[in-house]
């Protein structure tokens, strides 16, 4: 069983406490990432290859706890990340920054860092009306994406890979009890 040790959220001064509060708050999150890795382990134990944390040894990924950073910007930080991150000029949903750190600093760590996580809400926001659901539906399905994207899955190298990573979201969100974001 996976267990998340520490998330960390932050936010850019222009996003405001409340909205922290009530899209964001810890718990939820946490359980978010708790059914997110969960489906990882048991993928994991199948079989599966964490392309970022290939050289990890199997018992240590599932014995150790996890930690991720998620950090909820707007619309003009998240704009100059984006260009600065894949040299896109606009701002897009969330972007992943995975830890990169070598086996053997891991092994000495209490907790395995996962990475960082970039939101910017006004995108959510827009993105959740344009596709007529609910923005917490959207966030679960998007801190689901960006975690995948943390442990090195890829839906833009190719239809195979698309597929993989959208049917892991699709399965890692049932299990949260929401809908299947790709269905019309």
């Amino acid at each position: 069983m996976t267990y998340l040790n520490d998330i960390d959220i932050s936010a850019i001064d222009t996003i405001n406490d409340h909205l922290i509060d009530e899209f964001y708050r810890a718990e939820v999150l946490q359980n978010i990432l708790s059914k997110a890795l969960t489906y990882i382990d048991e993928r994991v134990k199948d079989g599966l290859t964490l392309p970022y944390f290939a050289d990890i040894d199997i018992a240590l990924w599932q014995s150790k706890p996890k930690a991720l950073d998620i950090y909820i910007t707007d619309m003009v930080e998240g704009k100059a990340l984006n260009l600065e991150a894949r040299g896109k000029d606009y701002a897009t949903n969330i972007l992943s920054y995975p830890s990169e750190l070598p086996a053997s600093v891991i092994d000495l760590m209490p907790a395995l860092p996962l990475g960082e996580l970039i939101i910017c809400h006004e995108v959510l926001v827009r993105e959740a009306s344009e596709q007529n659901k609910s923005l917490a539906q959207h966030i679960s399905h998007l801190i689901i994406h960006g975690v995948l994207h943390l442990l090195g899955f890829d839906h833009e190298l190719g239809q195979a890979e698309q597929d993989e990573m959208e049917q892991f979201e699709i399965a890692i969100l049932a299990r949260l009890d929401l809908p299947n974001p790709y269905l019309a």
